[in-house]
């Protein structure tokens, strides 16, 4: 199993999917655990078997145990996050702003990799759950901690391309 193995399975109609995944995870300017952290963290958040397998095979041998560990633990703790805090705000009301959320997160503080590339794949991971909240939390943790814009823009291409593929295989799967 392998990325290319990945891009293979597309069909026709997801060409540009498939350069663009090739693209962002073959020629990214993030540091290898920064990009394969988020694609990992991506697949498990995107929800498709496939995607999560083929991806996981590919990143185990790119990434320490560690780091492994610590994407999947990015995708759990935002599909928490992600739920809670954009529902407080699609509520709008500043009662339920003004409540602690009493979930635990302790992960967040000794995610057992460097904590600006966990926040990285957070970040990655609330853009598939669509959490405006997290997304501008975890954005301005890394640029209030000297991470550039550019590294924040990668990490939303990697989430967007590996949700798309996870989508369009998802798709012709049932279409078949």
């Amino acid at each position: 199993m392998s990325l290319d193995a990945l891009a293979a399975a597309l069909p026709e109609y997801a060409e540009d999917i498939r350069r663009n995944l090739r693209s962002v995870l073959g020629d990214s300017p993030l540091t290898e655990q920064q990009a394969w952290g988020a694609a990992l963290a991506c697949a498990v958040a995107s929800r498709d078997p496939r995607v999560l397998a083929e991806i996981a095979d590919e990143a185990s041998g790119r990434l320490s145990a560690e780091a492994v560990t610590a994407a999947k633990a990015a995708a759990s703790i935002m599909a928490m996050s992600n739920v809670y805090y954009r529902a407080k705000h699609l509520i709008g009301d500043d009662a339920y702003a003004a409540m602690p959320a009493r979930l635990a997160m302790r992960v967040t503080a000794r995610p057992g990799v460097d904590k600006l590339d966990f926040e990285l794949w957070a970040l990655a991971v609330s853009a598939i759950g669509g959490c405006g909240a997290c997304l501008e939390t975890h954005e301005k943790r890394l640029r209030a901690a000297g991470v550039p814009a550019e590294a924040a823009h990668e990490a939303l291409r990697i989430a967007a391309v590996v949700h798309a593929v996870a989508v369009t295989l998802g798709a012709e799967r049932v279409l078949s």
